[in-house]
């Protein structure tokens, strides 16, 4: 009996202990599945951020090569604009010495007209101590009929006087041409025509510079007409008339050469 009893007590204890290592084994299955869930859960809970990361990571490197192309256009763009600012200067330079060369030849232009105007347009001068205004072409045509009488040419210096006071009878230079027409004539013998524009000046300009020798030119021209009366009276109303001057000198030895 008691034999029975300790196999049977050995048989519920076998049982037990059966039971009781297959509960551990169960709990053991039961926590390794939860452990795998969780490293599960834990991997998938990695591999979506890793993907976020790389997502995030894709996405900001795409825009920094959006970026890189916006800041390459934005460079060729402003090198573009260099250009363009460089032609323009390059323009605003070109424009700007053409404007200058414009300006210079309308300058030299313009010097050119008023050059070619002052050779028509009056302009004052001075003659034999008298200032009065002449053209250009009263100068011209007086010179040279002087120039001709300087070179002895009378008969020629004659008529270019004579046609001098005809075209210019208000000219300024009118008594200095009379004073040297009647030298010309007096040179050519032509003593009564001589007198005759010696005393036009007189009456004329009686204060002009060559009045005292158009006075002593005339008692010269009656002398050689053998009017010595009359010679004589000139003679003293030149030494009356310009006491001071050279001709009047000349007049006082020839009226004591007359006496």
């Amino acid at each position: 009996m008691r034999m029975a009893r300790l196999g049977l007590f050995r048989t519920l204890l076998g049982l037990a202990t059966a039971c009781f290592l297959t509960f551990n084994a169960q709990a053991g299955l039961l926590e390794d599945d939860e452990a795998r869930r969780a490293i599960l859960d834990l991997r998938q809970k990695v591999d979506a951020s890793q993907q976020r990361l790389t997502d995030e990571l894709q996405k900001s490197s795409d825009e920094n090569a959006q970026l890189r192309r916006s800041i390459l256009d934005l460079s060729n763009q402003i090198e573009v604009l260099r250009g363009d600012l460089a032609k323009l200067r390059g323009q605003d330079e070109q424009l700007a010495r053409d404007v200058a060369e414009v300006q210079r030849r309308q300058k030299d232009l313009t010097q050119g007209m008023d050059d070619r105007l002052k050779k028509f347009e009056p302009a004052k001068i001075s003659a034999d101590g008298r200032e009065f205004v002449a053209s250009p072409q009263e100068v011209r045509d007086f010179e040279s009929a002087l120039a001709v009488l300087r070179k002895g040419e009378f008969a020629a210096a004659q008529g270019a006087f004579v046609d001098f006071i005809k075209r210019n009878p208000d000219s300024g230079y009118r008594p200095s041409a009379l004073f040297w027409l009647g030298n010309a004539q007096y040179a050519l013998r032509s003593y009564k025509e001589a007198i005759v524009n010696f005393k036009a000046l007189l009456s004329l300009a009686s204060d002009h510079l060559r009045a005292p020798e158009a006075a002593l030119s005339i008692a010269n021209c009656q002398l050689e007409l053998k009017e010595v009366k009359a010679a004589r009276k000139t003679l003293e109303d030149l030494i009356k008339v310009y006491p001071k001057s050279e001709a009047a000198s000349v007049a006082k030895d020839r009226l004591i050469k007359l006496k």
